[in-house]
């Protein structure tokens, strides 16, 4: 598939509540028009939350069942970040990407943000996660990833970074301007989608989600601290011409990431 449709949902967060965040979302996609890919926030069912133990879910719980049967219903992916308790006990910050056929993927944020204490209420991720859907790669980051470029960069192993955050209004100028440069110096698409509104710890979100082309220009975005949904497309002939005429990669430096 040359061309693929993705929708990108800017919206507040009712906090610590998982069944109106699923109602909310659920009202918001049956009115999408048909589309390849759905991205929500960071733990969209809840907020960012550090009260870990009472708003994880388990690995097999409600807001990953609601993905798998979201994604069915619309026959598209979907992906977003839930709070979840893993096999051993700990919790996780924990992004999910689902397709139609039931498959899930997948990935658990590495970089904590240790200002807010999500190092002492939540486990790190190791590993960065890609998965393919419908002719394109897709690199999973969860908010504060966006801050440490090597864990991003691209080897050639991915054609779209994803970013699903809650990304406080103070630090908008940093969202702003690190999501373009993650584009430029990947050659890649990014997306990033932000929530809106206030939270439990009175912290202000602005939104400010976007769709970056690989060339650093902004194909779609929402106004700020407005809810909504950006529907757009992402060519990957054009992203494929575009290597090949300008193949910075090439002259990448070589590196191996060290946990």
């Amino acid at each position: 598939m040359s061309v693929v449709n993705v929708s990108l949902l800017q919206t507040e967060l009712h906090w610590q509540d998982s069944a109106a965040n699923l109602a909310q979302f659920s009202a918001l996609l049956a009115k999408l028009p048909a589309t390849d890919l759905v991205v929500l926030p960071e733990m969209f069912t809840s907020g960012f939350s550090m009260q870990s133990a009472e708003i994880a879910e388990a690995e097999s719980g409600p807001g990953r069942d609601w993905l798998i049967a979201q994604a069915k219903q619309l026959n598209a992916a979907i992906t977003g970040s839930v709070a979840v308790r893993n096999a051993t006990g700990g919790y996780v910050n924990r992004m999910y990407f689902v397709t139609p056929d039931g498959a899930v993927s997948y990935y658990d944020k590495k970089h904590l943000f240790r200002m807010a204490g999500e190092h002492q209420a939540y486990q790190a991720g190791r590993e960065r996660v890609i998965v393919r859907w419908r002719g394109l790669r897709f690199c999973l980051q969860v908010c504060y990833d966006l801050r440490f470029p090597v864990f991003s960069r691209n080897q050639n192993d991915y054609d779209v970074l994803i970013y699903v955050a809650n990304w406080p209004a103070a630090r908008r100028h940093a969202w702003n301007s690190l999501l373009v440069a993650r584009a430029i110096e990947n050659q890649a698409f990014v997306l990033g989608v932000n929530r809106i509104g206030r939270d439990g710890n009175d912290i202000h979100y602005s939104g400010d989600s976007v769709v970056i082309d690989y060339q650093g220009q902004l194909l779609a975005s929402l106004p700020k601290s407005e809810a909504g949904v950006i529907n757009t497309t992402l060519n990957a002939s054009a992203l494929a011409q575009y290597r090949q005429a300008f193949p910075a990669h090439l002259d990448a430096d070589a590196f191996t990431l060290k946990n």
